[in-house]
């Protein structure tokens, strides 16, 4: 698996998502490329600024007990997968805008460090060791570049 916290590595994810195109079909799904995007930078407003609420009590148990082995381990993502209603985008976005997003979301990862998210609390699931934290993040972004097709 790609370290994301590490430039060299980021910058063929970085790549990857320049190389998409704004008419970009996906190979499966319903997202159009822009609304993906934006989904896509819905995992770094929660790890990077205080945008979203944080699930308590029980909904945060059950996101720890059953969410977490899948978002933080080492299987790829399955097609068609349901997503949590935070991360559904519904309106149309603007291409450029959430693409700059979102590589400047990578940038501030690498630029924190994985020293920075060792342990760190995460919004839905506790707190997650470096590793995790790289698999939360590349394992989303490889799963929707895939989907259309970079």
């Amino acid at each position: 698996m790609i370290n994301i916290f590490d430039l060299n590595e980021a910058n063929t994810v970085i790549q990857r998502i320049n190389n998409i195109k704004p008419d970009a079909t996906p190979l499966w799904g319903k997202m159009s490329v822009d609304q993906m995007l934006a989904h896509c930078n819905v995992a770094y407003e929660m790890a990077l600024e205080d945008k979203h609420p944080k699930p308590s009590g029980f909904k945060k148990w059950m996101l720890k007990l059953f969410v977490k082995p899948i978002v933080v381990g080492n299987k790829p993502y399955k097609r068609n997968s349901r997503t949590a209603p935070e991360f559904v985008i519904t309106d149309e976005k603007n291409f450029e805008l959430e693409k700059v997003r979102l590589i400047n979301y990578i940038l501030k990862t690498i630029e924190l460090g994985e020293t920075y998210f060792d342990n760190r609390e995460s919004h839905s699931f506790g707190k997650l060791t470096k590793t995790e934290w790289n698999a939360m993040f590349y394992k989303h972004l490889d799963h929707h570049l895939s989907q259309f097709g970079v």
